[in-house]
């Protein structure tokens, strides 16, 4: 039985649609801004079509900070059901109906606890069913998690209360990085609107003064002009969004 491999991202049909479209649209639209050259589009159009790759990294962060929240939740009901005095196994399996109720059945989060549950119940230790999940989840809570479960295991100390502890320590980590993404939010959708006001504002001059800009797309030097503005631009939306990549 094997699960999601969490640190490789498999663009599906309808995201290569999708967000291909949306690298055509967006190479229609700088050539209109910074050439206006219908041979160009044409050159550019393959490099529209393979925008999606340029997007895997971040559809990737975005599925990884979705199973953090998730698994933050599932942890605490687990910690929850342990100090309820429920068995490891039957506070998973709690922990799983409340993740059904929350996130629904198909999410990230209910599929792995399932899959930990199955396999303990084939005869696979608890610890090998979690550590399993930790490899392929690449997130240094889980594997902190699993870790500390085995080390509890092993020394056969207070094991529903050093889990215990461990669940509510990651999952008040774990809140606290949901906060910091929350209140970067708001910068990051400022530099969103911020990249697009140069092409607004091109294309309100042009809707307004046809001809305004017309020596730059029909001169040698108006074209080397623009391309120095377009190099400009894409390392200036480059630059806003490196600064707000916060490591957490």
């Amino acid at each position: 039985m094997q699960g999601i491999e969490y640190e490789t991202y498999t663009l599906s049909r309808r995201e290569w649609v999708l967000y291909g479209a949306e690298g055509i649209l967006l190479a229609a639209v700088l050539d209109y801004v910074f050439y206006r050259s219908f041979l160009l589009i044409l050159l550019i159009f393959p490099a529209g079509i393979l925008f999606p790759l340029a997007l895997k990294k971040k559809l990737k962060q975005r599925r990884m900070e979705k199973l953090r929240g998730e698994f933050k939740d599932a942890i605490l009901a687990v910690a929850s059901g342990l100090n309820a005095g429920y068995s490891v196994e039957n506070a998973f399996a709690v922990s799983l109906k409340e993740m059904e109720e929350i996130h629904g059945s198909d999410s990230m989060i209910a599929k792995e606890i399932r899959l930990i549950l199955r396999k303990v119940r084939m005869n696979l230790t608890f610890e090998d069913a979690l550590g399993d999940f930790a490899a392929r989840s690449g997130l240094d809570d889980v594997k902190n998690f699993a870790d500390v479960f085995l080390a509890a295991r092993k020394s056969g100390g207070e094991l529903m209360r050093i889990i215990t502890r461990t669940a509510e320590i990651i999952g008040e980590k774990i809140r606290i990085q949901e906060e910091i993404l929350t209140a970067t939010a708001s910068k990051r959708m400022e530099q969103r609107i911020m990249s697009g006001i140069p092409v607004l504002i091109v294309i309100y001059i042009e809707l307004t003064s046809p001809g305004f800009f017309g020596i730059l797309y029909t001169t040698l030097i108006g074209r080397m002009l623009m391309t120095v503005c377009l190099a400009v631009y894409l390392a200036s939306c480059w630059l806003a969004d490196y600064f707000l990549e916060i490591e957490i």
